[in-house]
């Protein structure tokens, strides 16, 4: 979903005057030379503007570009930047001066009576006609920028705007990605789920024929039916949850569960990217959010400008060009023209102008220690990426080995409890282990790509403020 070209142009144009005209005040936020974590690659190559399709993955470029289409909160959010747009060119408007073309017509009869002063009639002439021309101009003489200021504040106002949109718009595929990739997840588990309890039947069935033959008891097969009873259990838990995810993903691209198609990748499938996180210094021009800070604090500052120079005298100039006559073919005979100078200042108004001067000052203090929260915040941000990855990549070597142990334990146990060499509780617990090591692993395959779609996101997505007009 993306806006009109002559938006952008127009924003570019508006830009470039509104941060030479009052940028943000400085954070003072020193940031640090290096990420914390030893995962972090800060040589390796930055995410790009299209980063999802690093995961290899087609199904999940066209849910995301399904969403970047149609979903109703980045429509929401495209409609404010032109409503911001709109209310930049009103704020610019003043600084030129307005100009009006009148023609007016009008008849006057008198219908009984003398008639009075106020009338352009009398009982000596009943009917008077006449008919006009004019052009006024008018022209606030901008002496203090408050003007400027404004339209300053209007234009910065109007880059949030669009970089509201922006966050919105990686905050949404990233949301995308992640649902995706938990419904992948719910699918590999209920596979596991099936396989497990196509174990738990075959041990069922061998209880069962131990049984028969006198050599495993009742209890042994009361124990196995419960085991598969309660793995039965848990395939319906994880549908409602793999359906659950499908309405969730279904309403994150604007559509009814209806219309999403069903899934054809595998957890396993999808490819693990590398992802250069570059230096802390680089994240405060790569982070919308961070960007839609800086630019709000730009705006409370020249919203100081407008509310000093309310405190100062004002002069507008005002010019009318006209001509009239009773008849219309004679209407230019009778031109004139008219000037006009206006000055005014506030003398009394109770410390009205005073405390929005001193309010505008204080939503400039708040905005800059929120921007400077967003600024640790993207920080906070990378590092928790960064250390998520790294911690999932180290768990995941031994989980890898506990799974492949897991399974020669079960087999084995299977092997000799069918030779009589070895106990049911063996066969279960050696069951169980392996179901929960499976399980884990599916899990920390999906923490560790998550972990990826944190960092791209914590790192802005590719987007770079140097490709945004300002």
């Amino acid at each position: 979903m993306t806006l009109p070209s002559r938006i952008s142009l127009l924003t570019l144009c508006l830009g470039l005057t509104a941060c030479s005209l009052s940028p943000a005040p400085p954070s003072g936020i020193t940031a640090p030379p290096a990420w914390q974590s030893g995962s972090a690659k800060a040589a390796g190559e930055l995410p790009s503007s299209q980063w999802w399709q690093a995961f290899e993955s087609a199904e999940l470029s066209r849910l995301v570009e399904r969403a970047r289409t149609n979903a109703h909160d980045l429509g929401a959010a495209t409609a404010r930047v032109r409503q911001a747009q709109a209310r930049a060119v009103i704020a610019g408007a003043p600084l030129l001066p307005e100009l009006k073309f009148e023609f007016d017509g009008s008849r006057q009869r008198l219908l009984h009576g003398e008639g009075y002063d106020q009338l352009d009639v009398s009982r000596y002439e009943r009917t008077s006609t006449s008919f006009g021309l004019q052009l006024a101009a008018s022209y606030e003489i901008d002496f203090w920028g408050s003007l400027r200021a404004a339209r300053a504040s209007a234009l910065h106002s109007l880059e949030v705007s669009r970089f509201e949109r922006q966050t919105v718009e990686l905050t949404l595929i990233s949301s995308v990605a992640n649902t995706y990739l938990q419904g992948l997840a719910v699918q590999e588990q209920l596979r596991i789920a099936r396989l497990n309890l196509s174990n738990a039947r075959d041990v069922l069935a061998l209880v069962g024929t131990r049984q028969g033959a006198g050599s495993a008891t009742r209890l042994e097969l009361a124990q196995q039916r419960s085991l598969v009873a309660a793995q039965q259990r848990q395939l319906p838990l994880l549908e409602q949850q793999w359906q659950d995810n499908r309405i969730t993903l279904a309403t994150l691209l604007g559509d009814p569960v209806q219309a999403l198609p069903a899934s054809r990748d595998t957890l396993a499938a999808l490819h693990w990217p590398g992802i250069g996180s570059g230096v802390p210094s680089q994240l405060l021009t790569r982070r919308p959010d961070i960007a839609a800070a800086e630019a709000r604090l730009a705006a409370a500052h020249a919203n100081i400008h407008v509310a000093r120079a309310a405190l100062l005298p004002k002069l507008t100039l005002g010019a009318n060009l006209g001509t009239g006559a009773p008849t219309l073919p004679h209407v230019f005979d009778s031109a004139f023209y008219t000037l006009a100078a206006g000055l005014v200042a506030p003398v009394f108004n109770n410390g009205r102008l005073r405390a929005a001067q001193q309010l505008a000052e204080a939503e400039q203090s708040e905005l800059l220690e929120s921007y400077r929260a967003s600024i640790l915040a993207g920080f906070a941000d990378v590092e928790k990426a960064l250390n998520a990855i790294h911690g999932v990549d180290r768990q995941r070597q031994w989980q890898d080995r506990q799974v492949e142990q897991a399974q020669v334990a079960f087999d084995l146990a299977q092997r000799r409890y069918a030779a009589g060499a070895e106990t049911l509780l063996s066969v279960l617990e050696t069951q169980r282990t392996l179901y929960q090591a499976q399980d884990q692993q599916a899990t920390l395959r999906l923490a560790r790509l998550q972990a990826s779609v944190a960092l791209y996101k914590a790192l802005g997505g590719g987007w770079q403020l140097a490709g945004v007009a300002r």
